[in-house]
């Protein structure tokens, strides 16, 4: 133990005697550490979203869309605009003819095909909003059962309303944010493009937003029969079913070949629309950021390997300079087991500070990513910083075992005439 400890002391004399050389050695390893910690902390803040984004839908939520959400190629997206469109009627079917879903909810808006980027204009008084075209529609009243949202402030829409046509809407958190930021919105006016709508309640902040994005809590909705009477030629549909309990796969096969029946897909033919569920959505998006992660961890790899390949020049450096040192401790009677510690400690031990540096560096990283994107809920666990510390050790230990090898083999009088 004392042996150990003495060697300690050395090691870190040595690396104190060489700062910079120190330092240069460790950026390695600091780089390669510190991403190991960083995609720990938003994995961990990507599952507590996909966990509220489930908590969000719930699970037993089927939805169906015309056009699939994933990457968009130019072939892809041609083909998906050319379908036909999901119709009420169609969301009428399901409701009737699938036993084993309880309830739907058709959702009307604008796809805004060629006008990407497009916003609406949002306006109280003097106060100013905008909202993503897609995210001003309309819903029919089984919306807020089946998607399980919360409304904070007011009541949502009624049946009568929705028959009545009335010009009355709900709006998300971030639009009551910036038009009522000292009242409540609830029965004030606003005008969405010319349209004027009283406003019935405010939703709560939505759950599941990856990366911050604030459009998810931008929206505008009105009931399903106000927006037909204010856009008669919008009738792109999105529909979300809920399935009674137990019955979310019976559900789902229902739904699709009901769709396919009514839309005539030929039987060697894929659905001509998309059907998937809350866990599918996930699983999809699990299977990206598990893609990232190993193109992440690869490079913190070629990071740490490049920081490794540093260490071992700078103990062979190292082991060159102190050949007379080593030398005299053979002399007066130092083992060859003790010079392989002394190295091997001291390359460990440079490693291991780098492993240190670079948890530290990770956890700022993450604590900066939780400003940036405040839905991410970014945090270090333990088991980055038990893989990125280990990672460092064994770097040091692997790389250093040479150069500690190497000086225990000098023989004490070649390496005494050492200059």
């Amino acid at each position: 133990m004392k042996s150990l400890r003495e060697n300690l002391q050395l090691a870190l004399d040595s690396l104190a005697t060489h700062r910079l050389r120190t330092t240069l050695a460790m950026l390695g390893i600091i780089i390669g550490t510190a991403v190991v910690i960083s995609i720990g902390s938003v994995l961990t803040g990507l599952d507590r979203s996909i966990g509220a984004l489930l908590e969000r839908f719930g699970t037993r939520t089927v939805l169906v869309s015309r056009r699939s959400p994933g990457i968009e190629t130019e072939r892809r997206g041609q083909d998906e605009r050319l379908r036909k469109l999901i119709t009420f009627e169609d969301a009428g079917a399901i409701e009737r003819l699938c036993p084993a879903v309880e309830r739907i909810a058709a959702v009307v808006y604008d796809e805004n095909d060629g006008r990407s980027g497009q916003f609406l204009t949002v306006r109280y008084q003097t106060e100013e909003a905008y909202v993503p075209v897609q995210h001003f529609s309309g819903v029919t009243t089984d919306y807020l059962r089946v998607t399980n949202m919360i409304v904070r402030d007011g009541r949502f829409f009624t049946q009568s309303e929705d028959q009545r046509r009335l010009p009355v809407a709900m709006i998300g958190y971030e639009i009551d944010r910036a038009l009522f930021p000292n009242g409540s919105a609830v029965g004030k006016i606003i005008d969405v493009n010319g349209q004027t709508l009283r406003v019935l309640g405010v939703f709560d902040r939505r759950k599941g937003n990856f990366f911050g994005t604030e459009s998810a809590d931008q929206f505008v909705i009105v009931p399903y029969q106000t927006f037909r009477k204010l856009f008669p030629n919008v009738r792109d549909h999105f529909l979300m079913a809920q399935a009674r309990p137990g019955r979310l796969d019976e559900a789902v096969d229902q739904v699709r070949w009901l769709l396919r029946s009514r839309r005539q897909d030929a039987f060697d033919q894929p659905d001509s629309f998309y059907v998937s569920t809350a866990a599918s959505v996930i699983e999809q998006f699990q299977a990206i950021t598990a893609a990232v992660t190993s193109v992440m961890l690869l490079l913190s790899s070629i990071g740490l390997l490049v920081g490794g390949v540093g260490v071992m020049n700078i103990m062979l450096v190292s082991v060159t300079e102190r050949t007379r040192e080593i030398g005299i401790r053979k002399a007066v009677g130092a083992r060859r087991r003790d010079i392989v510690e002394q190295f091997l400690l001291e390359a460990i031990t440079l490693t291991g500070l780098g492993g240190l540096f670079g948890l530290l560096t990770g956890a700022a990283v993450g604590v900066f990513l939780r400003w940036l994107y405040p839905s991410i809920p970014t945090a270090v666990p333990v088991w980055a910083i038990a893989a990125g510390l280990l990672l460092s050790l064994i770097v040091g230990l692997f790389f250093g075992l040479w150069p500690a090898i190497r000086a225990a083999r000098l023989a004490p009088v070649e390496a005494l005439r050492y200059e």
